[in-house]
């Protein structure tokens, strides 16, 4: 699994309408795994992988522990749970909340940088704070592609604004326009 890309992005406040936006314009043949960590209430059922296969079919869903990743299915981090990857497998952990969030996007993130390096591709979306910062900067670290939505374009600007200003961000794009990148990206990588 490690020879194809795979796509981890992290949203906060403003996300679920990002998401959207991004899932509607993604082909729904996409030939890697992607990954969607979002700051959830850990009191609270989710309905996020719902929302993400809603936009157009995509088969998203919470994974189960050990999950085996598969290209093509969109992993939604279950409330209350650090979502990471490890050895072609989805982890699920209770560790210690990081950024005052479980699940954190940081946490996601490094994983990928880890077990994928230059074949991640890390996306931070609208939010508040700097969860994602770090592991974006782990990700350009590791060999691997960094993008961030336009601050202008997002309801909330302050997580994109902070990987903008830390991390040596390879692209910078409206929503709208970050699938047909991804798919350019992941499409090179699969073809080499």
């Amino acid at each position: 699994m490690k020879d194809t890309c795979v796509v981890v992005i992290g949203a906060s406040a403003g996300g679920v309408q990002s998401l959207q936006t991004l899932f509607r314009a993604m082909p729904t043949n996409f030939p890697a795994p992607i990954f969607v960590t979002m700051h959830l209430s850990p009191n609270h059922p989710s309905h996020l992988a719902e929302i993400v296969q809603n936009t157009d079919g995509f088969v998203a869903k919470n994974p189960s522990e050990e999950e085996t990743i598969e290209p093509g299915f969109v992993y939604v981090a279950p409330p209350n749970k650090h979502m990471f990857i490890e050895d072609g497998k989805v982890v699920l952990a209770t560790g210690p909340k990081e950024n005052r969030h479980r699940p954190a996007i940081n946490v996601l993130f490094r994983s990928a940088a880890y077990v994928y390096g230059p074949k991640a591709i890390g996306v931070i979306l609208s939010g508040t704070l700097d969860d994602g910062t770090s592991g974006l900067w782990e990700i350009k670290r590791k060999g691997g592609i960094a993008i961030v939505q336009d601050p202008a374009d997002a309801l909330h600007a302050q997580m994109p604004t902070n990987a903008i200003e830390n991390v040596a961000v390879d692209y910078v794009l409206p929503v709208a326009d970050i699938p047909r990148l991804l798919l350019s990206l992941c499409t090179a990588e699969v073809k080499t």
